[in-house]
């Protein structure tokens, strides 16, 4: 399936930023579940100071800014063909070794909470306890937007009983790891049944399963991606796979608006 897709990150400030670094991963790549027909990311406000691939194999963007912008606008925009691989995505690939994806960093770190959820599917095939193990935290977590910021962790989001996909994909990521299966996270675009507009990106997990290779789980719609899902970026969690990231110095005060569109 051919998906359109904008992307516009708008960050505005009240006063001169002394200097600011952003770091950007918004370049979808070639791989089993997708090939890119066109792509760009257009900046304003800001230089290119690096482009490489970082340990995750992923697209990744240095953005410098100084002196008088008040504004920065990234927009990525472009085509993506997606297949429907049920999930799986294959063989392991990249800089970082596969035991990386194993351990556990402050946001997927697991506590008496997650450690109930993964016994809690702890039969049947590695495919059956991973398909048990998402519907479990969906049903342990629901989905409320704004009830988690991207500093809760994966127990904490537990004990709350709310968050988001992030959250999701952390309790996941944390209580699979219990279970021995490598598993990182994914952040890309999800093209929605109802609405083309969207405020924000999407994020889902994979496990890497003997015989399969990486295998996607979207914790939040319970569903296993397929050609409505574009992959960005992945890593051991969202801090590694985030879209936009950076620091600043000075007092400005920063206000964002992000505008995403995704459609056929």
């Amino acid at each position: 399936m051919p998906l359109k897709i904008s992307h516009r990150t708008l960050y505005s400030y009240d006063a001169p930023v002394p200097y600011a670094l952003q770091r950007v991963r918004l370049q979808p790549q070639n791989g089993p579940t997708q090939t890119v027909i066109s792509w760009s990311v257009d900046v304003e406000g800001a230089n290119e100071e690096v482009r490489f691939h970082d340990q995750f194999g992923n697209d990744t963007r240095l953005l410098s800014v100084s002196g008088d912008p008040h504004t920065i606008q990234i927009t990525a925009h472009g085509e993506v063909e997606v297949r429907d691989t049920a999930g799986v995505s294959g063989p392991h690939t990249g800089f970082a070794p596969l035991w990386l994806f194993g351990q556990a960093t402050a946001l997927t770190t697991a506590g008496a909470m997650i450690d109930e959820l993964a016994r809690g599917a702890s039969e049947g095939s590695d495919i059956d306890r991973l398909h048990a193990l998402s519907a479990r935290i969906r049903e342990r977590v629901d989905y409320v937007v704004g009830a988690t910021d991207a500093t809760t962790n994966a127990e904490d989001a537990v004990a709350q009983g709310q968050g988001v996909c992030q959250d999701h994909s952390h309790i996941f990521l944390a209580a699979a790891r219990l279970l021995g299966f490598p598993a990182r996270y994914v952040s890309g675009y999800l093209m929605l049944n109802d609405s083309v507009e969207q405020v924000a990106t999407h994020a889902w997990a994979e496990a890497y399963v003997t015989g399969l290779g990486w295998v996607a789980f979207d914790i939040s719609n319970q569903i296993s991606p397929d050609s409505r899902y574009v992959r960005l970026a992945t890593g051991r969690d969202y801090r590694d796979a985030m879209p936009v990231s950076g620091i600043r110095l000075g007092q400005a005060q920063e206000q964002l608006e992000v505008h995403i569109t995704v459609e056929q």
